[in-house]
């Protein structure tokens, strides 16, 4: 939901350029062409940007369709699906938004389900199927079998490599005072407040960077294509 904002923009900001790239920069061409203008190194770059597009910009799309159904393909297997969650809780900064939206999804889930009466191991299976990614399904599929060979739900957490140590050593304590429901709650509580600090700085951090990137590709093929004009404007005088 918080990536909607710079998504549209992006995509606003996409299709200008193109539009720019395929409609306004060929009226420049023909123009400088006429006139026999020396083009500047910038005015080049964009009317060969230009000209690509309008060449093969079909194929530009047909690609991005077919890669995007080919990635939904992959994905809907249970090997590419894994393949792909790996990668993106790998990624900097949005995979650890990630990884705390995983631990938060899975600390409230379990909590709520020992707090309604239902046995660790049948809620561990249930929130292993609604963890919503792949490689933390796997995870805490491992951590309920080990508890079902008898081990503590301590160290197979650990061994996952997925939950912070502060998170196991804390469901470590509820498990040995028989606190666990209560504790999975306030590590619930606690990743859920820091999952909307992080969304929250990402953004705030994302949208001048946005903008950034919006003035340049426009403002940059704007200005690229009146250099010629101010040179020609120059040497008249």
């Amino acid at each position: 939901s918080a990536l909607i904002y710079p998504v549209a923009v992006v995509s606003i900001a996409v299709l200008v350029v193109v539009l720019l790239l395929w409609k306004v920069v060929p009226i420049f061409a023909n123009m400088f062409a006429a006139m026999e203008v020396a083009l500047p190194l910038p005015t080049r770059v964009v009317m060969g940007m230009s000209g690509f597009v309008q060449h093969y910009g079909i194929l530009v799309v047909i690609f991005c369709v077919a890669g995007f159904f080919g990635l939904k393909s992959l994905y809907a297997t249970p090997q590419g699906r894994y393949k792909i969650d790996k990668l993106m809780i790998n990624l900097p900064v949005f995979g650890m938004i990630l990884r705390k939206i995983a631990v938060a999804r899975f600390t409230r889930t379990l909590g709520t389900l020992i707090t309604s009466g239902v046995a660790l191991l049948e809620a561990l299976d249930i929130t292993a199927r609604t963890s919503g990614n792949a490689v933390v399904e796997e995870a805490i599929l491992k951590v309920r079998k080990a508890i079902e060979q008898g081990r503590n739900i301590t160290d197979p957490l650990r061994e996952t490599e997925i939950f912070p140590n502060m998170v196991v050593q804390m469901i470590g304590v509820g498990e040995q005072t028989g606190a666990m429901d209560a504790m999975l709650s306030k590590i619930a509580d606690f990743y859920e407040d820091e999952v909307d600090t992080a969304v929250g700085d990402m953004l705030t951090l994302m949208e001048p960077m946005i903008i950034l990137m919006l003035g340049v590709s426009v403002g940059g093929i704007v200005i690229s294509m009146y250099m010629p004009l101010f040179t020609l404007i120059g040497q008249l005088g």
